[in-house]
């Protein structure tokens, strides 16, 4: 393995999941602390979901292959899931969030990590489920970077100008402005700035805390979304927390024609009826029939026009 972080080591991967596995036997016949059975399920749902995450996260930073964490994605949606119908009961609450990301800066970064993750690895179908989750607590169309991260490849998105937190101030001017140079400099310049803006998170610093320590990665994945749906230039970015490689496997996902995304070249047939979008245009998502020549941007400055799948409607 490629370990993708400074900070992580062999050693601290391996104790990781023996920790792992022993706290899932554990919690297979004890339970938590609790006044009823409903938070005591509350309490269970968050914890697994906030295990599986950095169970994905670790594995990332280990170094395994990308392929590797696709079923620990689909694991994680599940415990979302699970989350929310179990937060739910406890408050009584049928469409709450599993996330408060409108109060917390740190469960709206866990937010974008996740749709961002499902992006990369290109599963519409999981960031459907996940969405759904928070667009139904009624976050929808009130936070600009979660409405530019899905309208690309989900249907019937806003056009919103304002948002929750204002570290994600440079990367959504990343995304807006006209200029190529500056879009690729205010993505470094969100890089470098994400970790120091998040000392009240948990995981702060948990680096320091050796190979015994609770430390899986820190990762600013939303900022690789943003330059694959976008088409920033991140040649230039070198910040640890940039999942550089993630990135490339996005841009060069081929898929199998019928399940997840597809990618197609331009002057290529379309492989299936439906939306598709390019990184090469602003507001590019559009319908096309199965067996429809995919067209090139003529003024893209990216070489060939590729074309992604983003689902039936």
């Amino acid at each position: 393995m490629n370990v993708r972080q400074k900070f992580f080591s062999q050693s601290h991967y391996e104790n990781f999941l023996r920790e792992y596995e022993e706290l899932v036997d554990f919690f297979k016949i004890n339970k938590f602390k609790s006044d009823s059975a409903v938070e005591e399920a509350s309490q269970r749902a968050r914890y697994f979901q906030t295990l599986a995450l950095d169970k994905l996260l670790a594995t990332y930073t280990a170094g395994e292959r990308i392929e590797s964490i696709i079923s620990l994605l689909e694991d994680l949606i599940k415990k979302y899931e699970i989350r929310q119908q179990a937060l739910a009961e406890y408050h009584g609450a049928p469409e709450i969030s599993p996330l408060a990301i409108d109060d917390w800066p740190n469960q709206y970064e866990e937010a974008m990590q996740v749709i961002s993750l499902c992006i990369l690895l290109h599963r519409t179908d999981l960031l459907t489920r996940f969405v759904k989750l928070i667009d139904q607590a009624g976050y929808a169309g009130d936070d600009t970077l979660y409405e530019a991260l899905l309208t690309k490849v989900l249907p019937n998105r806003y056009d919103v100008d304002q948002w929750y937190h204002d570290i994600y101030t440079p990367l959504i001017q990343a995304i807006y402005t006209d200029n190529r140079e500056e879009a690729s400099s205010l993505l470094e310049k969100y890089c470098k700035q994400w970790y120091p803006s998040f000392k009240q998170a948990p995981w702060y610093d948990t680096h320091l805390q050796g190979n015994e320590g609770i430390y899986v990665g820190y990762w600013a994945f939303e900022a690789g979304a943003v330059a694959f749906l976008y088409g920033i230039d991140d040649s230039k970015i070198k910040h640890m927390v940039y999942p550089k490689d993630l990135v490339e496997y996005a841009r060069n996902y081929n898929g199998e024609a019928g399940s997840q995304i597809n990618r197609i070249v331009a002057g290529e047939p379309c492989r299936k009826t439906g939306y598709w979008f390019t990184p090469a245009q602003a507001n590019s998502r559009r319908h096309f029939q199965q067996d429809e020549i995919m067209p090139s941007i003529s003024d893209s400055k990216w070489g060939d026009t590729l074309w992604y799948w983003s689902g039936e409607n």
